[in-house]
């Protein structure tokens, strides 16, 4: 009988942790005033969304493509910092120089590795963030194969 309860509890665990996984909020930064990038060295992977206003359409579709699937975002150390002001001329926006609306990709390092000028989905973010070689080490540290 004990072997039935190993077995039941077995296919029970990976349930449990992906759905503990899922229930951490990716970290949203609503206000890039006074953001920079030094305080995601090594920590984090930003993703800027930036707009010219908080209606343009493109904005608007991020935004939802995010939220849809936001758990990927959370397992890759994401974190996702908006601009939507540019007349306030933040510190991003004066490194960056984004025109309308543009999605940005940074790596740990705080190199840009993508930019796009339409929305991405999170799908198509997670793949472009696993071809890091930052990410594809965290992988294998965390993911061994023949060790």
């Amino acid at each position: 009988m004990k072997p039935l309860h190993i077995l039941v509890l077995s296919m029970f665990l990976p349930v449990a942790a992906a759905a503990a996984q899922e229930t951490a909020p990716v970290r949203v930064i609503l206000d890039a005033q006074g953001v920079t990038l030094s305080e995601f060295i090594w920590i984090k992977r930003p993703v800027i969304v930036f707009a010219d206003s908080p209606n343009d359409p493109n904005f608007q579709r991020q935004l939802e493509l995010i939220e849809a699937d936001e758990g990927q975002l959370v397992a890759r150390d994401v974190v996702v910092i908006i601009d939507t002001r540019p007349a306030l001329k933040s510190w991003l926006r004066q490194k960056f120089h984004p025109r309308g609306f543009s999605l940005m990709i940074l790596d740990k390092d705080g190199e840009v590795k993508l930019r796009k000028p339409l929305p991405w989905d999170v799908r198509e973010i997670t793949r472009a963030i696993d071809k890091f070689p930052i990410a594809r080490q965290e992988m294998l540290e965390r993911y061994p194969a023949g060790r």
